[in-house]
């Protein structure tokens, strides 16, 4: 039995911290380079289990080097891999360009991790969940992964991510039909809808079925559109600002593990925003704090307000 399966793209982040990014035809010096496991499925199921719950993966990796390096570090954090496969495709990996204010730019090849078909998901795995969170994966396997999930009695979040939200509404109504947790920020929000402000944005996407839909407005804070009302949560003031690469995936570690504990709405997006804000505090995608780190930022920020 596992608290959350995730689904999507397990990758290797390339990562580059610079002073500040330079244009074409210019250079601009390396302060630091590192590597390691990253993509959605991956950050999320890393994120779950540093916040003391069990996840496991569904996703597709190459059988290369890069490979071995997502393998051993997702098998270093105790995330169940019972559900990966291997391909012979390239691993798919993520360049990841950071300056000293944390701002990023991105350079992604998806591989293998956009191979994984409909009838490779092992449907066994989400049978033993309580979760499902589908995030940045192709429209047909995702869709499956849904319908398949929500026929079980599971509750099925879902971060469409900057591709897949660009389709429209049109071609995502299937997919957000079976799914209670829509994860999307403003950008994406509008992607998918056309509209403009992230309220109206939210409002459509929750008419088409989905019990709470969740717009993350990065420094702005969150707003939440549900069956129990809509709210806006504030942010939170990060000990520094180092990379924000994750923090999407770290915020939807944060509410399903949050929900999965039994919080009510309102804590467990509180909860939320404070392991994403910890996360960015740190280097790299899946840097996400443990659940006494985040009690104790909660605590101490409460107590200081």
């Amino acid at each position: 039995m596992v608290d959350v399966v995730t689904v999507g793209h397990v990758l290797v982040d390339i990562r580059f911290l610079v002073d500040e990014f330079v244009g074409p035809d210019e250079e601009g010096v390396i302060l630091e380079e590192s590597r390691g496991v990253g993509g959605s499925a991956a950050n999320v199921a890393i994120g779950v289990r540093r916040l003391g719950l069990k996840s496991a993966v569904i996703a597709k990796v190459g059988f290369d080097s890069f490979g071995r390096i997502a393998v051993d570090e997702l098998m270093k954090e105790g995330v169940d891999l019972s559900g990966l496969r291997v391909g012979f495709g390239s691993t798919g990996f993520t360049v990841v360009v950071i300056n000293r204010r944390g701002q990023i730019l991105l350079y992604g090849f998806k591989g293998a991790s956009e191979e994984l078909m409909p009838h490779e998901v092992d449907v066994r795995l989400i049978e033993s969940a309580k979760y499902v969170h589908i995030a940045s994966l192709r429209l047909d396997t995702s869709v499956e992964v849904a319908r398949k999930a929500r026929g079980l009695g599971k509750v099925v979040s879902w971060d469409p991510g900057r591709v897949l939200s660009k389709l429209g509404l049109p071609k995502l109504k299937e997919i957000i039909k079976y799914v209670n947790i829509v994860l999307a920020n403003e950008e994406e929000a509008t992607n998918m809808t056309g509209e403009s402000d992230y309220k109206e944005a939210a409002e459509v996407v929750r008419g088409l079925g989905p019990e709470l839909v969740i717009v993350k407005r990065g420094p702005k804070g969150v707003y939440v559109n549900s069956n129990q009302g809509c709210f806006s949560a504030p942010p939170l003031n990060p000990p520094k600002m180092v990379d924000t690469t994750g923090a999407g995936d770290a915020f939807a570690a944060g509410l399903l593990t949050g929900l999965s504990r039994g919080y009510d709405l309102s804590k467990a997006v509180t909860y939320a925003v404070a392991v994403a804000t910890l996360k960015i505090a740190k280097l790299g995608s899946h840097e996400i704090p443990t659940h006494d780190e985040v009690v104790k930022f909660i605590w101490e920020h409460e107590s200081t307000a």
